[in-house]
C-alpha cells in the first residue's frame, strides 16, 4: 500500500519536467471538462441522442488519457487496470461518464444554467491555474539560468587561468630571450605582473568552484523541492477548484432532473471522494526513479601550468584576496537585512493563504497566493545571493587565515581621462574618455578598473600626491562644477555655446600657487555669479588677483570690499603688470650652447592645449627648470621645462625619459 503524505520535493527529486506534465494533464483535464459541459448545454436542447453520443466522446477521451492524468506520460513501474482504478480521480471521471450516459433528457433552463455556473468557472479556472503553472516554469527556467550561469563562470574561470597560464610561459620565454638585451628589465616586470595575474586568475578560479559547488547544492536541496512543492499544491488547488465546479454542476441536474438524482447522487460522492494527495501518492508511486546529485567540483591544474589547490597567499594576491573579501562583506550586509524581510514577508503571506484556504469568507486566497509566490521566489534569489557571497567570504577567510590587510579601503568610483594618467598600481598609463579607470572619492588616487581589487586597503582618507589634490581649490577644479557663463554675447568674446571647458593642464596642481595679493586688474564686463564659488562684478571695477588663469578660463580676484571668488579670465584686463602666467622665454636658441641642467628627451608627441602648456616633439630636447616647484616638482604626472625655443611651460611626464 502506498505512503500516504508524501511531497512531491522529497521523494521526486529533479523531476520538474515530469511533475509539470502531470499538471498540464489536470489542465487538460478541466479543458476536457469544461468542453464537456458546453457541448452538453449544446446537447441539452436536442435532448437525450445527442447526449449520449457526447458521453462516449468523453469516455473515449478519458480512455486515452487517463494513464497521463493518473500515472504521468513515462510511469517507472508496470501498471496495469487495477491502478488506474485507484485513482480518485479516476473514480469520480468515470461515475460523471457514466451519469450523462444514463441521462436521456434534459431542456434549455438547465443548459442555460450550465452555461452560466460550470463552463464559464472552469474556464476561469483552467486560465488561471495554466498562467501560475506557466510562472511557476519560468520561475523554474530561471532557477536553472541562474545556476548554470554559475556553472558558466567556473567554467569561464578555469578557461581564464588556463589563459594566464600560457601568459605566464609566454613572458616567461620572452624574459629568456631578452636576458642580455637593454629591454631585460621590462620583461622581467611583464613577466612578474603575468604571473600575480595568472594567481588572481586561479584564486577566482577556485572561489567560482567552491560558489558553485555551494549553489549546486542549494539548487538541488532547497530550490527543486521547494519549486516541486509549489507544483504540487498547485495541482491540489487545481483539482479542488474543479472539484467543486463539477459540484456546481450536480447541484444543477439535481434540482432540474429529480430522475436523475440517483445517478448525480452517486456522481456527487465519487467527486467528494477525490484526494488530489491520495492521487498525488499515486503518481509519486509510479514515477519513483534513481537519482544522485552531481558529484562537486575540483581544482584542475593547468595543461601547461603545474600547480596545487590551495589558495595563493603571497603579498600580491593576498591583497586582491583581501580586497574581495571586504567587498563580499559590504554587499553581504547589505544584503542581510533584505533577504530578513522578504523572507519574513513570505512567511506572512503563507499564513494568510492557509487562514484563507480554511475560512474562505475571509478573503480569497488566490489573490494572496500570487503574492505569496512572489514574494517566496524573490526569497529564494536574495538566498541564492547570500550563499554566494557567504561562500566567497569564508572560502577567502580561510585562505588569509586572520590576515585581512587594512581596513580603510578605497571608495572607488568610475571616472574618464581626457589626459594620460598614471595607474597608482601597476604606473601604467590609463587612456580614453570612456570609463577606462577608477578614481578613489577620498584620496583621489586613479587606478585601472582591472587594478581596484589589487591595490591595498590603506586609504589615507585625504587627497594627497595627486592631481587632484588641492588645498584650497584650485582654478579649474573649481570651474568644473558651473558649465555656463550668464553674460550677453554682446559683451564680450565667447565660445557659441557658452561653456567653458578645461584644459589637460588645468588639472595638474602647481605646490607654489598662492592667495597673496597680486596684479590690479580692470573688470571689462559686468558678471553674475551662477555657482558659491563665483564673484559677481561690475564694469570697470578694480579687482585684485589672486590666482590667475591656469588655462581653465577662470582668474580668482578680490574686490575692494574684500570678497574673494571666481571670474571669466576675459572678463578682466590687466594695469600693472603682464599675468605672471603668460609665458616667459630663455636664452636657449639653436645657436647658443646648451644650458647647463637636467634634460629630458620626448618620446611621443604632444600639442599644448593651454597658454601654461609647450609642446612634446619625438626626439627634441627640453630642459628642466629648477627650484622646489619647477621641474620634476611642479606636479604629479606634469614637469615644467624650457624648450628648444626659449619657452617656458609644463608638459605630461609620461611623454619624455631622461637623457
Amino acid at each position: 500500500m502506498s505512503v500516504t503524505g508524501q511531497t512531491f520535493g522529497q521523494h521526486l527529486p529533479d523531476q520538474v519536467e515530469k511533475i509539470s506534465s502531470l499538471t498540464d494533464a489536470q489542465l487538460e483535464l478541466l479543458a476536457d471538462v469544461r468542453e464537456l459541459h458546453k457541448e452538453r448545454s449544446a446537447l441539452e436542447r436536442e435532448y437525450a441522442v445527442k447526449l449520449q453520443l457526447l458521453a462516449k466522446k468523453a469516455a473515449d477521451k478519458k480512455a486515452k488519457k487517463i494513464v497521463a492524468l493518473v500515472l504521468g506520460n513515462e510511469p517507472t513501474k508496470a501498471w496495469d487496470e487495477n491502478t488506474i482504478a485507484k485513482s480518485t480521480l479516476d473514480k469520480a471521471y468515470t461515475q460523471l461518464i457514466a451519469a450523462m450516459t444514463e441521462a436521456s433528457r434534459d431542456h434549455v433552463n438547465l443548459a442555460e444554467a450550465i452555461d452560466v455556473k460550470v463552463v464559464e468557472p472552469l474556464r476561469a479556472a483552467e486560465k488561471r491555474h495554466e498562467e501560475v503553472k506557466k510562472k511557476e516554469i519560468q520561475y523554474y527556467q530561471k532557477l536553472l539560468a541562474d545556476r548554470d550561469r554559475v556553472y558558466s563562470d567556473r567554467t569561464k574561470s578555469k578557461q581564464k587561468y588556463d589563459e594566464e597560464c600560457a601568459e605566464v610561459e609566454s613572458y616567461r620565454q620572452k624574459q629568456e630571450r631578452s636576458a642580455d638585451d637593454r629591454h631585460a628589465e621590462r620583461a622581467a616586470r611583464q613577466y612578474e605582473q603575468q604571473q600575480i595575474d595568472m594567481l588572481n586568475s586561479k584564486n577566482a578560479y577556485l572561489i567560482s568552484i567552491a560558489v558553485a559547488n555551494k549553489v549546486k547544492e542549494k539548487f538541488y536541496s532547497e530550490d527543486l523541492p521547494a519549486l516541486e512543492n509549489e507544483l504540487q499544491e498547485l495541482q491540489t488547488r487545481l483539482l479542488t477548484r474543479f472539484v467543486e465546479i463539477v459540484k456546481d454542476a450536480q447541484e444543477l441536474q439535481l434540482q432540474h432532473l429529480d430522475t436523475l438524482r440517483s445517478h448525480l447522487t452517486a456522481t456527487e460522492a465519487t467527486l467528494d471522494a477525490v484526494n488530489p494527495q491520495a492521487d498525488q501518492d499515486l503518481f509519486i508511486d509510479y514515477n519513483i526513479a534513481p537519482f544522485s546529485p552531481p558529484p562537486d567540483w575540483a581544482f584542475e591544474p593547468s595543461a601547461v601550468h603545474y600547480d596545487h589547490g590551495n589558495m595563493s597567499v603571497e603579498p600580491a594576491p593576498k591583497v586582491y584576496l583581501q580586497n574581495r573579501l571586504s567587498k563580499c562583506r559590504t554587499k553581504l550586509q547589505e544584503l542581510e537585512p533584505v533577504l530578513s524581510s522578504k523572507q519574513k514577508e513570505a512567511d506572512q503571506l503563507r499564513k494568510l493563504v492557509d487562514t484563507y484556504t480554511l475560512n474562505s469568507t475571509l478573503g480569497d486566497p488566490n489573490e494572496v497566493l500570487d503574492n505569496y509566490l512572489d514574494a517566496r521566489h524573490e526569497s529564494t534569489f536574495y538566498a541564492t545571493s547570500g550563499v554566494v557571497l557567504t561562500t566567497e567570504s569564508e572560502t577567502i577567510a580561510a585562505a588569509l587565515q586572520g590576515d585581512e590587510g587594512a581596513q580603510s579601503p578605497h571608495t572607488f568610483k568610475s571616472s574618464s581621462f581626457s589626459i594620460p594618467t598614471t595607474c597608482a598600481y601597476c604606473k601604467s598609463s590609463i587612456w580614453g574618455l570612456s570609463k577606462q579607470g577608477k578614481t578613489c572619492k577620498a584620496c583621489g588616487i586613479s587606478v585601472h578598473s582591472k587594478c581596484e581589487l589589487k591595490l591595498p586597503a590603506d586609504c589615507p582618507g585625504t587627497r594627497h600626491g595627486s592631481r587632484t589634490h588641492t588645498p584650497s581649490g584650485s582654478l579649474s577644479d573649481i570651474s568644473r562644477t558651473s558649465s555656463t557663463i550668464s553674460r550677453p554675447e554682446c559683451l564680450g568674446p565667447s565660445t557659441s555655446s557658452g561653456e567653458v571647458t578645461p584644459t589637460p593642464s588645468s588639472f595638474a596642481r602647481a605646490s607654489h600657487t598662492s592667495e597673496e595679493k597680486g596684479p590690479t586688474a580692470r573688470v571689462l564686463f559686468d558678471f553674475t555669479p551662477t555657482s558659491p564659488f563665483e564673484l559677481a562684478v561690475s564694469a570697470d571695477s578694480i579687482v585684485h588677483v589672486l590666482v590667475e588663469d591656469d588655462g581653465s578660463g577662470w582668474v580668482k580676484v578680490a574686490d575692494e570690499s574684500g570678497a574673494k571668488g571666481l571670474v571669466p579670465a576675459s572678463y578682466v584686463e590687466f594695469l600693472d603688470a603682464t599675468p605672471a602666467s603668460s609665458s616667459s622665454t630663455a636664452s636657449l636658441s639653436s645657436g647658443t650652447q646648451p644650458t647647463p641642467g637636467e634634460y629630458v628627451r620626448g618620446l611621443y608627441s604632444y600639442k599644448a592645449s593651454g597658454p601654461d602648456e609647450i609642446d612634446v616633439e619625438e626626439g627634441k630636447l627640453i630642459r628642466l627648470t629648477d627650484g622646489p616647484t619647477g621641474g620634476r616638482n611642479y606636479a604629479d604626472g606634469w614637469w615644467e621645462g624650457v624648450d628648444e625655443n626659449g619657452k617656458t611651460g609644463i608638459f605630461p611626464s609620461n611623454y619624455v625619459e631622461p637623457v
